[in-house]
């Protein structure tokens, strides 16, 4: 591996918290001409590390959404229609879609949640991962230029609308794991990205409020960091109220395992008795 490339530098100037291991395997893939597939819960800071590798490399980044609206033209590319009419498929009337663009500049592209879109788009990516090309209708061949590749993301199976990727296209990655990070390390994040500088003792109670969500039976898919930092900023800005900005930030960031039978409002009202009983007093509003 070429020894240009200084992973503590690296993390030191996107600020990123731990995940040397990860930020390793992202480069090592890339570096060896495979394509990493980022494997993680919301939250994790897959995008981040993605980027922070891609910069590090002297590469561009190139980024896209997946969904299931998405289709092979946006994906490829597009002639445009009035101009089609007007002079036919001349070359000049090309619409580059990200992953030409990305070809061509020998940059990275970069998809977020590649599992949501359709199977077909996904499989337009087998032989610019295999051959380094593309084959464009009207257009012709498309080559990759030297530096391009391909990172992705994945939610893992249980979260909502997230769909499988084929065989034939996980065959072309390489799996890169991510999780929550330790309590330590979430409170470095939440000091750090938090915008009013939170006490200790706050950060500490949005970590613990956030990572108790994550084990809640009553709670299908817990919150991320993100929350945390909200909670931290909402307190803030509520002038010390915790309990208004913990249900501020939790509702839209948690998935309940049955909402009908238990609502949220309680879920929240019981996580926040169960930090005061741990910390008695944290939950109590400044005068």
């Amino acid at each position: 591996m070429p020894t240009s490339f200084d992973l503590e530098r690296l993390a030191r100037d996107h600020e990123i918290v731990g995940r040397r291991s990860q930020l390793r395997a992202i480069h090592a893939c890339l570096v060896t001409g495979r394509h990493p597939l980022l494997e993680g819960p919301v939250g994790v800071g897959k995008t981040a590390l993605a980027r922070a590798v891609a910069e590090g490399m002297g590469r561009g980044f190139v980024r896209i959404d997946g969904d299931g609206r998405y289709t092979e033209a946006k994906l490829v590319g597009h002639y445009d229609p009035p101009g089609v009419l007007e002079r036919g498929y001349h070359p000049d009337l090309f619409i580059a879609g990200p992953l030409v663009r990305a070809m061509r500049d020998g940059a990275l592209l970069f998809i977020n949640e590649l599992n949501r879109m359709p199977e077909g788009v996904q499989n337009v990516l087998l032989p610019a991962l295999d051959e380094g090309m593309v084959l464009v209708p009207h257009y012709g061949r498309v080559e990759a230029m030297a530096g391009f590749g391909l990172v992705a993301t994945q939610n893992p199976a249980e979260f909502v609308a997230t769909g499988h990727l084929s065989e034939a296209l996980l065959d072309r990655f390489e799996l890169v794991q991510l999780d929550y990070q330790d309590e330590n390390e979430e409170r470095r994040i939440v000091q750090q990205e938090a915008r009013f500088a939170p006490t200790t003792a706050l950060v500490a109670h949005a970590v613990s409020v956030v990572r108790a969500t994550r084990c809640d039976p009553r709670i299908r898919r817990g919150a991320s960091i993100r929350a945390a930092i909200a909670i931290a900023d909402l307190t803030t800005a509520l002038d010390g109220d915790i309990v208004a900005a913990t249900q501020l930030a939790l509702p839209t960031r948690i998935e309940l395992a049955d909402p009908r039978r238990t609502p949220a409002s309680e879920v929240l009202r019981d996580l926040l008795e169960q930090i005061e009983k741990k910390k008695p007093g944290i939950l109590a509003r400044p005068r």
